[in-house]
C-alpha cells in the first residue's frame, strides 16, 4: 500500500521516478504551471504591494482533482519538480492548490534521474524556498508589467495584435544594432601578396610582413607594385626558423548556453529543439533491460563543475580506452563565468560508460545526435590537452619580410574524441612547413598579389546570438531558447539563410520603444534586473522593493507615450501577383515562417499563398509547370512543381537546369559535409563536381 505521493512535471519523468522508487509511492504528473496569472487581465495589483492573483491554468482543473484524490490515500506529499526557479515556483503552485503546509520538508531537487540520485534526494527532503520561488514571481511579474502595459499602446498607436517583451526586446534591438551597423559599413581595400616558395622539391607559402622588421599594411595596387618592383631578382633566404611546443586544452563541459551554440552549429539544431531533445534525454529513455534511465544531467544551467564523482568515472574510462597518457595528471576544473548560479553541474552524461554507441538503438536519430555530443565533449574535457609542434620562419627578399608558420599534431590528446565548432565553420587542419635552416636559400615557384575587401559584422545565427546574450548578462538558461522564438512569432525577426534579419515591423516597435521606454532597451539596466533577481535568488535582495524601484518610473514613461506617441500607419508593399479568388492586389506580409503573399481585401477575402522562388528548370512529371523552391513547416528548403496540387513531384535535392548528358532526365545538387557539392543524375549513375 503507497503511503506517498510523489508529483513531478510530466508523465516521462513520473514513469523513470516510479521504477526506483517501488510500490510505496504513487508518482503523478502536473503537466507543468497548475497555476498562473489570468491572460484576460494585468493580473497584478500594484497598488497592493504587486500582490499577484493566480488562477488555475485552464485545462487543470481534472489534473488537480486527481491529485487531491490520490492526496487522500496517502501519508505524505512529496514535490519533485525541476531543480530550477521554475520548478520551485511549479512546487509552490501545487503546495497551495494541495494545501501542503509550506513549512513542511515536501520539497525533493535531484540533478540526475538515476536511482542512486533519486533514492539519496528522498532521503534529504526540504521546506519549499520561498527565496527561488520570490525570484520566479519577481521575473513573471515584470515580464507582465511590460508586455500588459506597453502591448496596448502599441495596438492602439501602430497595428492591433502587436506585444512588446521585456528581455525579447533587448534581443530585438542587438539584432537591429548589428543590422544598422551592416548598413553604415563601408569596405576598405587591403591586398595580401603571398611567396610560393621551395625547399627542395617541397612547395610551402609565405605571406609578405613588411620592410625590416616593421609590419606594413597593402592597401592598394599602387603599394602592391612597389613590393613586387622591390623584390624583383632578389632571392630569398630564410632568416630566422623558430621551434616550439604548443598545447591546447579541451572546452569545458556544456553549459545550457554553449549546448545550444554547439548543437545550432554541429547538428543544425534551432535552440527550442536542443532544449525539448535534451528535456527528454534528462526525462528517461528505455534502454532495454536496464529499463528507464535518466541520460544526462539536468540541462538548464550555468555551472561548468563536476562531480568527484562523475570526474572519477570519466577518468577510469578515458584509461580504460585510450590509455593513461591520454589523462591530466589531476583531474581538470573549470573556471566558473560571472555570475553563473552553481545549484547545478554542468550538462554531462549520467555515465561514461553509456557510450552513444551502445545507447544509438534505443534514441531517436536526433536524440542520438544530441547525447553523442553531449558525452563526447563531456569526456574530452576531461582528457589531456594536445600537442601541437609549431615551427614559424621569417624569410628575407632585399629588405621585404615574408613570414611562414605551420604546425602538425605530436599527441592528439582531447582531439581523439571531440573539438569545439566555431561560428565560420572553419575546419582547422595541420599545415606543414618543411625542414627549414638559417641562411638558406629558397627557390620563387610563384608570386600571389589578392586584392580583398573589408567585411561587415556577420549578422547573428541562433548560436552567436545565444552567445551574446549571455556575454552581456541577459536572460537566464531557462530563457534563451523562449527568447529566440518569441521574437520570430511575432514577426520582429526572420531567419534568412540561418541568420536573423529584422522585419519592417520590428524596426518601427524598437524605434518607438527607443524613444519613449529606453531603460527597457538598455542592455546594462536588464543585465542589472537580472543580477538583482540572482540576489532575491539568494535571499538577499526584497523582490517588492526591485519591482517598485522599476515601476514607479516605468509608469511615468507610460503617462508620457499615451500622451506623446505618433500614430505609425504600417503600409502593406503591395505586389505584382493579383489574388485568384477575388482579383484584388496580393500584398506582402510577415508570418512566423518569414514572408508571404495576402489578399489586400482581407478580412472579406482571406486567400494566402507562399513567395515562390523559381529554379529555371521544367517540372520532369508534367512538362509544364516550373520547380519551385519552397519550405517546410520545420523551415527546411525542398524543390516542388508550381502546379501543386495538381502535379505532386518534390525533391529535397535543388534541380539542376541542364540535363544528363547520358540519359537525358533531370540532375540535382548533392551536398555532402565536408565534401564538393556533386551534381548527380536521378535517373542513371552519371555525376560530376560542381564547378
Amino acid at each position: 500500500m503507497a503511503d506517498s505521493l510523489v508529483i513531478v512535471e510530466s508523465p516521462a519523468k513520473a514513469k523513470t521516478i516510479k521504477k526506483y522508487l517501488g510500490s510505496k509511492y504513487i508518482v503523478k504528473a502536473s503537466m507543468g504551471h497548475v497555476r498562473d496569472l489570468p491572460k484576460s487581465q494585468l493580473g497584478v495589483n500594484v497598488e497592493d504591494g504587486f500582490e499577484p492573483k493566480y488562477i488555475t491554468v485552464r485545462g487543470k482543473g481534472e489534473v488537480l482533482k486527481e491529485l487531491r484524490d490520490a492526496k487522500k490515500k496517502v501519508k505524505r506529499v512529496f514535490l519533485a519538480a525541476d531543480p530550477d526557479r521554475e520548478g520551485e515556483a511549479i512546487a509552490w503552485h501545487l503546495a497551495h492548490s494541495l494545501d501542503v503546509p509550506l513549512d513542511e520538508q515536501c520539497r525533493v531537487v535531484f540533478n540526475e534521474i538515476t536511482k542512486q540520485a533519486v533514492k539519496e534526494a528522498f532521503k534529504h527532503p526540504r521546506m519549499i524556498n520561498t527565496d527561488l520561488v520570490n525570484a520566479q514571481q519577481a521575473r513573471r511579474i515584470l515580464d507582465r508589467l511590460v508586455g500588459y502595459k506597453i502591448s496596448p499602446l502599441l495596438w492602439k498607436k501602430v497595428k492591433k495584435g502587436l506585444s512588446a517583451g521585456r528581455v525579447q526586446s533587448v534581443a530585438v534591438k542587438l539584432i537591429i544594432d548589428r543590422e544598422n551597423e551592416i548598413r553604415r559599413f563601408k569596405p576598405e581595400e587591403y591586398w595580401t601578396v603571398t611567396a610560393i616558395l621551395l625547399s627542395g622539391e617541397e612547395s610551402f607559402e609565405a605571406k609578405f610582413y613588411g620592410y625590416g622588421s616593421k609590419k606594413q599594411e597593402l592597401s592598394s595596387r599602387q603599394e602592391v607594385d612597389q613590393l613586387l618592383e622591390a623584390i624583383k631578382g632578389k632571392r630569398f633566404v630564410v632568416e630566422k626558423v623558430k621551434k616550439s611546443e604548443r598545447k591546447r586544452n579541451p572546452a569545458s563541459p556544456f553549459i545550457t548556453s554553449t549546448l545550444q551554440q554547439e548543437a545550432a552549429r554541429k547538428l543544425n539544431f534551432r535552440a527550442y529543439k536542443t532544449m525539448a531533445l535534451a528535456q527528454q534525454l534528462y526525462e528517461g529513455v528505455d534502454i532495454g533491460k536496464a529499463g528507464t534511465v535518466g541520460l544526462i544531467t539536468y540541462m538548464r544551467t550555468d555551472s561548468s563543475r563536476i562531480s568527484e564523482t562523475a570526474q572519477s568515472e570519466a577518468r577510469k574510462y578515458i584509461e580504460q580506452t585510450f590509455g593513461e597518457n591520454y589523462l591530466p595528471k589531476t583531474a581538470r576544473k573549470y573556471i566558473q563565468k560571472s555570475g553563473a548560479q552553481d545549484a547545478h553541474e554542468a550538462v554531462r552524461p549520467t555515465s561514461v560508460f553509456r557510450t552513444p554507441a551502445e545507447m544509438k538503438k534505443y534514441l531517436s536519430r536526433d536524440q542520438y545526435r544530441l547525447y553523442k555530443l553531449i558525452w563526447e565533449r563531456f569526456v574530452a574535457s576531461q582528457m589531456a590537452a594536445a600537442v601541437y609542434d609549431a615551427v614559424s620562419a621569417d624569410i628575407r627578399a632585399g629588405d621585404a619580410l615574408f613570414k611562414a608558420s605551420g604546425s602538425k599534431i605530436k599527441f592528439p590528446g582531447f582531439i581523439k574524441v571531440y573539438v569545439e565548432g566555431n561560428d565560420d565553420n572553419k575546419k582547422e587542419e595541420d599545415k606543414y612547413l618543411p625542414e627549414l635552416t638559417e641562411g638558406q636559400m629558397l627557390k620563387r615557384k610563384s608570386i600571389d598579389p589578392r586584392q580583398h575587401f573589408t567585411q561587415p559584422p556577420p549578422r547573428y545565427t541562433e548560436a552567436s546570438l545565444v552567445k551574446e546574450l549571455e556575454d552581456k548578462g541577459i536572460g537566464r538558461p531557462s530563457t534563451y531558447a523562449p527568447i529566440l522564438e518569441t521574437i520570430q512569432k511575432r514577426g520582429y525577426v526572420l531567419l534568412e539563410e540561418k541568420r536573423f534579419v529584422p522585419s519592417e515591423l520590428g524596426e518601427i516597435v524598437i524605434n518607438l520603444m527607443k524613444q519613449f521606454f529606453p531603460e527597457i532597451l538598455n542592455v546594462q539596466f536588464t543585465a542589472h534586473l537580472e543580477q538583482d533577481l540572482d540576489l532575491v535568488e539568494e535571499g538577499k535582495a526584497d523582490w517588492i522593493q526591485i519591482l517598485d524601484r522599476f515601476y514607479n518610473p516605468f509608469q511615468k514613461q507610460l503617462q508620457v507615450a499615451e500622451k506623446e506617441m505618433a500614430e505609425v500607419e504600417i503600409k502593406d508593399e503591395v505586389s505584382d501577383e493579383v489574388c485568384e479568388k477575388c482579383g484584388s492586389p496580393m500584398v506582402y506580409k510577415f508570418g512566423r515562417f518569414g514572408k508571404f503573399l495576402a489578399c489586400s481585401a482581407f478580412p472579406e477575402c482571406r486567400n494566402t499563398k507562399p513567395i515562390l522562388k523559381s529554379t529555371g528548370v521544367t517540372c520532369p512529371r508534367c512538362k509544364q509547370g516550373e520547380i519551385v523552391e519552397r519550405k517546410s513547416r520545420k523551415s527546411r528548403f525542398f524543390y516542388g512543381c508550381s502546379r501543386y496540387p495538381d502535379c505532386d513531384f518534390v525533391s529535397w535535392d535543388r534541380p539542376v537546369a541542364r540535363s544528363c548528358p547520358k540519359c537525358g532526365q533531370l540532375m540535382v545538387e548533392k551536398k555532402a559535409k565536408k565534401k564538393p557539392t556533386k551534381i548527380r543524375c536521378t535517373a542513371c549513375d552519371y555525376e560530376e563536381e560542381k564547378k
